[in-house]
């Protein structure tokens, strides 16, 4: 007969905590020139993120304010999130720019 504390045993799986390692935070930006960034991503992935055209068509939105020079680069790393910002709080999406530059070694917004 078997023993009804065999049946019952625990097969709990004990769950560790989840690694700070982002693979698409930010850890080297750089302005480069035409509205360009240069971008390194914590797993190594590295290229241009193109914005010129994102910034100067008719419907630019918040980026018409980066249509400044000494705006444009005035961009940082959000030391909280790991992505490109500037101080007026228009930022770009890190996992986007990761994905495109992995694949195609540039991302170019439209």
């Amino acid at each position: 007969m078997l023993e009804r504390n065999s049946a019952l045993k625990d097969h709990s799986v004990a769950v560790e905590d989840q690694p700070d390692f982002v693979p698409y935070e930010i850890v080297e930006l750089r302005v480069l020139p035409d509205y360009q960034l240069y971008l390194r991503f914590a797993d190594g992935v590295e290229g241009r993120v193109e914005m010129r055209e994102q910034i100067f068509r008719d419907s630019a939105g918040v980026f018409v304010s980066l249509r400044d020079p000494k705006v444009f680069a005035d961009v940082f790393i959000d030391p909280d999130f790991g992505h490109a910002q500037w101080a007026n709080g228009v930022d770009i999406a890190p996992d986007a720019s990761h994905d495109d530059i992995l694949k195609y070694g540039v991302q170019i917004l439209r």
